[in-house]
């Protein structure tokens, strides 16, 4: 049986945290989705990011299919979905790179990189970009959660991919 390898939630209570923070959120959440708060295609690559760290299939998914809607390119898309952002808008590349960063240390980032990237983008910026990745951080850990129940109820055939 092969190992299960995805990024989950390591406790019931984490997720529970994490549940109790989007709903405190709730209408942050609604004007980040709006896109008052950073536009759509900003949030499609926020998201983009965070999901290929976690390799959650669900959300890469339904993400792809928002961010080609957003008028993210197949290419941009597809750099994206291996973790390179070679093809991504200059003045995101630093939020990106936080995105990844931030998911990779759990929720943990570097003071440092904290502190550039509330300088590049300002207080409110910085605000919206963790939101998102807050966001969409919860829902990749709760589909691989998901399939990690998968695998386990079935003996390792489900839940891999």
């Amino acid at each position: 049986m092969d190992k299960f390898k995805k990024r989950t939630f390591n406790s019931f209570r984490e997720f529970v945290e994490e549940f109790k923070f989007i709903i405190k959120n709730r209408d942050r959440i609604k004007k980040l989705e709006a896109g008052e708060l950073i536009d759509a295609e900003f949030r499609q690559r926020l998201m983009m990011a965070v999901t290929e760290v976690n390799g959650c299939r669900y959300c890469s998914y339904y993400h792809s299919k928002l961010a080609l809607k957003a008028g993210i390119s197949q290419s941009e898309l597809d750099s994206l979905l291996s973790g390179e952002l070679n093809d991504c808008p200059e003045d995101q590349i630093l939020a990106l790179v936080y995105a990844q960063h931030w998911t990779e240390n759990k929720g943990q980032p570097d003071q440092e990189m904290i502190d550039r990237v509330k300088s590049e983008y300002g207080a409110d910026q910085f605000a919206a970009i963790n939101l998102a990745v807050r966001m969409i951080n919860f829902g990749n850990l709760s589909g691989n959660s998901f399939d990690y129940f998968l695998y386990k109820f079935s003996f390792g055939l489900l839940g891999l991919n």
